[in-house]
């Protein structure tokens, strides 16, 4: 009887059906929808906050700080290319705000991910 019990419970454990845990496939257009909405947000409040009057210097940190406190709880952006972050937000600015000699070497400080 205990044999039976044993091998019982043993081949429970064996055919109990699991679970299978699969990777998350990201999209490449997922990330560069991101990548859009990140350098829109900055581009837009860097544009507002030079037009209201505050320093481009004033107005780089509080655009990274506001981009950041918006997207530090996305999933993805810890998947995004810095550097293509970089690009379209000079691009942004140069299309919106038409700001041609925005610092480049500002974006340093602005590390999106962690």
């Amino acid at each position: 009887m205990i044999k039976f019990i044993v091998v019982f419970l043993i081949s429970t454990f064996i055919f109990i059906p699991t679970k299978p845990s699969f990777s998350k496939e990201v999209s490449q257009k997922n990330l560069d929808k991101l990548v859009d909405k990140v350098s829109v947000k900055f581009a837009r409040t860097f544009c507002n906050t030079s037009n209201f009057g505050i320093s481009d210097q004033g107005a780089i940190e509080f655009a990274i700080g506001e981009t950041k406190k918006e997207f530090s709880k996305n999933k993805l952006i810890n998947l995004i290319n810095q550097s293509d972050v970089n690009k379209k937000i000079v691009l942004k600015i140069e299309n919106e705000c038409q700001v041609y000699d925005f610092p480049v070497e500002e974006l340093s400080k602005f590390v999106i991910n962690n």
